[in-house]
């Protein structure tokens, strides 16, 4: 009976908030195995990264280099899987470098803009490399977006609001602007003016989408990602709602998309799109 090499990951961003968790949650899973830890903390370099996020040695050190890593990964006798939760301004060049590399990617940072993600999609196509962006890995949230595309059939009027904690970097949030991306597949424009507006603060009502959506940001301490999608009809108001109270929920989706990705060689987007 053979047994089937463990997946070997490389956690871009392994300090940061996200990034502790995916740590944990590839340490404890069975078919996977942590290669690699990569951070620009200086705080963290050079240590171990179990016992940085407190789930015990676990013989990978901390380090800022990224391309001697994927290297590393891209000559395991599994294919490498790179997690990336970085940021906005580094995770375009992040996810090139592991294609490069012929490393798989799953991409949980958001901000990349869509020429961006169009080019990262024509280079994964062309290297035959399977690469996953997933702006929410909650299966709660998949559910939401789902239940808006229904309810979308039915109501013209439509706004967003997500609520973040205030050390998120781009606004509006990946999530969001998926889900508003998703509503405007129906083809229709959305809030039909009643009368004229004008803002006497601007952005008082939110960015815009082509097809009429309002987004609404917040960002405050003690929140860690809430999503809202209001509905409006005549004597009507339908609101869906996901709340996060912990970052262990998306755990599932990245061990999911970890998995998955080795199958692909292409770029695919959101988790709907796997499940």
């Amino acid at each position: 009976m053979t047994t089937q090499t463990p997946i070997p990951v490389v956690v871009n961003g392994a300090t940061g908030k996200m990034g502790r968790e995916v740590v944990k949650a590839v340490a404890q899973a069975p078919d996977m195995t942590l290669i690699g830890a990569i951070d620009r903390n200086p705080e963290y370099i050079g240590k171990d990264i179990g016992e940085v996020v407190g789930c015990g040695a676990l013989e990978v050190p901390v380090l800022n280099e990224l391309e001697s890593t994927l290297c590393m990964a891209a000559q395991e006798k599994q294919v490498g899987v790179m997690v990336d939760f970085t940021h906005p301004k580094s995770v375009y060049n992040n996810v090139r470098a592991a294609i490069a590399y012929g490393v798989r990617v799953v991409v949980g940072t958001t901000g990349m803009t869509p020429a961006q993600i169009q080019e990262l999609a024509e280079f994964a196509d062309k290297a035959s490399t399977g690469c996953l962006i997933i702006p929410n890995f909650s299966i709660g949230m998949v559910l939401l977006q789902q239940a808006a595309i229904q309810a979308s059939q039915y109501f013209d009027h439509v706004e967003i609001i997500e609520l973040h904690h205030n050390q998120k970097a781009d606004a509006p949030s990946g999530t969001a602007i998926q889900t508003a991306q998703m509503l405007s597949e129906l083809g229709k424009i959305y809030n039909p003016p009643s009368v004229e507006e004008s803002e006497k603060i601007p952005g008082a009502r939110g960015s815009l989408t082509e097809d009429g959506i309002r987004i609404h940001s917040i960002r405050l301490p003690g929140l860690i990602a809430h999503q809202e999608v209001i509905f409006g009809a005549p004597g009507q108001v339908y609101t869906l709602r996901h709340d996060t109270s912990d970052r262990s929920c998306y755990m599932p989706g990245v061990l999911l998309s970890i998995r998955k990705v080795l199958q692909l060689k292409s770029l695919v987007y959101g988790l709907e799109k796997i499940l």
